[in-house]
């Protein structure tokens, strides 16, 4: 059987979120710890007993999400086919198919995380989910709207999510549902991600990548940008780097998949929401989410 592994991004927090894990596995409990120390902060603490406000801090979102969905393939001692991220996600699945350390992880992520909050504050930027309207009518909309705005998230059919200036969000938003979208749902998010604002982001990450050491994985991981299988350390960097300014093509990469034979997906991490947006992609696929041991 075909079994391939896929992680969530940002978003899917939550508080308690590993606790389990830490407590019941002395692997994981170590790994966190090491974390903790690579961090300079106690993000076990933040995670298990912070509030949503505090989870919400980019510095802690993202390699909290990361730690978490790691913690778990160690815990399930998982062995994929191929595997996937979410945005984020991506490093996850890299480090879990082996071509990343999970130090070296830890570090790129931190260093995502940092680079992308100085972009929110640098320049206001928004994103929105347009909800019920061909992902091709969303693009038009997005090329007829003065100012930066542009598709950053694929989901699934019939969910695409917008990123951009903040007031150029607004008018594709208005615009996307004079087209016929059921919604145009702004997301409490700090910033323009996947979107031409995050250049300054890309290139912090793109110094820090081209330093790191990359292995050959040991399953293909399908990436973020082309939504297709690779295990070329070399392109698999510069898909890595080019995901900040790039669209997430998720329902793309789901369809790959299927094409490719997968027949049972399973989602590492906090939450469930992967396993949906699979579900609507591809509704016969088996797919479950794992977020704890119990």
């Amino acid at each position: 059987m075909k079994h391939f592994y896929v992680f969530p991004g940002q978003g899917a927090q939550y508080t308690g979120m590993g606790k389990d894990l830490y407590d019941n596995n002395a692997e994981v409990r170590a790994m966190m710890e090491r974390a903790n120390e690579i961090l300079g902060f106690r993000l076990t603490d933040i995670m298990f007993e912070g509030t949503a406000e505090e989870l919400r801090q980019t510095k802690v979102t993202q390699p909290a999400v990361f730690l978490h969905s790691v913690a778990m393939a160690k815990a399930l001692s998982v062995v994929p086919d191929a595997v996937a991220g979410h945005s984020l996600g991506e490093f996850s699945a890299l480090v879990v198919a082996g071509a990343l350390s999970f130090e070296e992880g830890l570090r790129l992520v931190s260093k995502r995380a940092l680079s992308m909050q100085v972009c929110c504050e640098a320049v206001p930027g928004a994103m929105a989910a347009i909800l019920a309207l061909d992902d091709e009518v969303v693009e038009a909309v997005c090329a007829a709207t003065e100012g930066v705005v542009v598709a950053a998230n694929y989901n699934c059919p019939g969910q695409l999510v917008i990123s951009g200036e903040q007031g150029a969000v607004e008018v594709a938003c208005v615009k996307a549902k004079e087209a016929g979208a059921r919604r145009a749902m702004p997301l409490p998010v700090g910033g323009a991600f996947h979107s031409p604002l995050m250049e300054p982001a890309r290139k912090e990450l793109a110094m820090a990548i081209a330093e790191a050491e990359f292995s050959a994985p040991r399953c293909p991981i399908y990436q973020n940008v082309d939504a297709k299988p690779h295990t070329d350390p070399e392109q698999i960097k510069q898909n890595l780097i080019a995901q900040l300014t790039s669209p997430v093509r998720w329902t793309q990469t789901v369809q790959q998949m299927v094409a490719d034979g997968v027949e049972q997906i399973t989602e590492l991490g906090p939450g469930a929401v992967l396993q949906g947006l699979v579900r609507k992609v591809s509704a016969d696929l088996p797919v479950e989410s794992k977020s704890t041991l119990v």
